[in-house]
């Protein structure tokens, strides 16, 4: 029976319940509406609204009603359409006139929003605990490898050497944010909802700040009519975990890339790759393929959010019912991701041998070269032509930079030097950098050492 069948003259087709109900995926928010319900028993209490018997008899009932959710004891019903009216008319089965009473004061439309945000905030917790589990493991690779010289890129092209550890510092840094962007989400959401009632508030006299204690918010939403028509909170939460999936994805590219025998800087553990049904020789890397692709299902939730919100008018309109899905995918979805992106690159193996041989190939000392000329007083312009001309010399002899003689190089600009040799060896380009945040030895020690303490390893 529905709990608000007064008003209504004939029952609801069977077709129309089960397209309207949203239990089969709002009922994952049982433990959330629960607790809220129990706060709310005890604001009224506490308000004289409800008696004491009734509320501590509620709390029982509906302790009782988790206890019994957990253990697989019950089953909800379409005709009650929702978590809220489910374990409400499960209380008022248990318990009797007490349970009737627990609505008093509020709505759905306060009550899914409270549990939606409780929700949201133990779902941030628990995502910025797995990124900080991450940047651990980055900063551990990293450490390992702060003597390993790779080409760094632009335009997928080599540009210029750096060291691996580098590298992974510059995604270190990228999930870094995402861990301040959640922290962020969570403070703004961090306001209670709960005691607007449907939209213009209640004539009981609450206490919602008893409320806001009770159930760990930081505040109140002072306007009502926004505490239940926002779900700007959801959709940050979904940007921000649309931002943390893209730079998983980013470093996916990378690291498929990187794994393909035309490249071989990381091989992949054979227990994050998959075979071939057809051809013997395959080693996929599908997980990291997995993670890249997903990052497109988890914009597809941003943008299923953003384009319900884009056109409804104040106050809570149906339509809000259809926020829970998209905001459950994608944090499911990232959580999923960071963890196996975690396991993966803690178990793949970085072949130094191959990328520093990579590093001394493409002419990626040019600028190295570039800048010694500067130091000799020439403009950095001319340098610039000028070793340009040089790079076009090597391609058309097959040569490196560093093996051209001074003869060769003096042919270009007579204030080439013998010492010019220990500025465009590839660790010398590395460790002449000077400007903070750059790849020099120093300063990826530096990096390091800054990223322990603000992670407090």
């Amino acid at each position: 029976m529905k709990l608000w069948k007064g008003r209504f003259s004939k029952e609801a087709t069977s077709s129309a319940n089960e397209f309207n109900a949203s239990i089969e995926f709002d009922k994952r928010l049982y433990k959330q509406d629960i607790t809220g319900s129990i706060a709310h028993a005890k604001m009224l209490a506490k308000q004289n609204i409800l008696t004491k018997e009734d509320c501590e008899a509620i709390e029982k009932g509906l302790l009782g009603i988790l206890a019994d959710i957990e253990a697989g004891k019950v089953e909800f019903t379409i005709e009650q359409e929702d978590i809220h009216m489910n374990i409400e008319s499960l209380l008022t089965e248990r318990i009797g006139e007490a349970g009737k009473r627990l609505h008093t004061a509020r709505s759905r439309n306060d009550q899914v929003a409270v549990d939606i945000r409780l929700y949201l905030k133990d779902e941030i917790s628990d995502i910025k605990e797995l990124l900080k589990n991450l940047e651990k493991t980055l900063y551990t690779i990293a450490k390992a490898h702060t003597d390993t010289v790779m080409p760094g890129y632009t335009h997928l092209q080599r540009a210029q050497p750096v060291t691996f550890a580098y590298y992974v510092l510059a995604y270190a840094q990228m999930f870094k944010r995402d861990i301040s962007r959640f922290s962020d989400c969570f403070d703004r959401m961090n306001m209670l909802p709960l005691g607007s009632g449907a939209l213009a508030g209640t004539t009981y006299s609450t206490d919602r700040k008893f409320l806001a204690e009770e159930l760990g918010f930081a505040g109140i939403c002072p306007n009502a009519m926004d505490a239940v028509s926002d779900r700007d909170f959801a959709i940050e939460f979904l940007a921000a975990c649309a931002t943390a999936q893209m730079h998983l994805s980013r470093f996916c590219e990378e690291l498929i890339i990187w794994s393909s025998t035309e490249f071989h800087f990381i091989t992949m553990d054979d227990s994050f790759s998959t075979g071939s049904s057809i051809m013997p020789q395959k080693k996929n890397p599908d997980m990291a393929e997995l993670i890249r692709g997903k990052t497109g299902r988890v914009y597809g939730d941003l943008m299923s959010l953003l384009t319900i919100m884009k056109g409804l008018p104040l106050a809570y309109n149906k339509d809000m019912q259809e926020d829970k899905l998209p905001v459950f995918d994608a944090g499911d979805t990232l959580k999923a991701s960071i963890g196996i992106f975690t396991e993966m690159i803690s178990t793949m193996k970085v072949n130094g041998e191959v990328m520093e041989k990579a590093a001394k190939s493409g002419f990626m000392n040019a600028t190295d070269a570039a800048d010694y000329l500067v130091s000799k007083g020439l403009p950095f312009r001319d340098c610039h032509e000028i070793i340009g001309n040089i790079v076009l010399y090597c391609e058309q002899n097959g040569k490196a930079i560093e093996e051209l003689t001074l003869e060769e190089l003096k042919s270009f600009s007579d204030k080439f030097e013998k010492d010019v040799y220990e500025h465009i060896d590839i660790r010398a380009c590395i460790a002449a950098k000077k400007s903070e945040g750059s790849t020099s030895f120093e300063s990826v020690k530096a990096q390091l050492e800054k990223l322990e303490k603000e992670m407090q390893f």
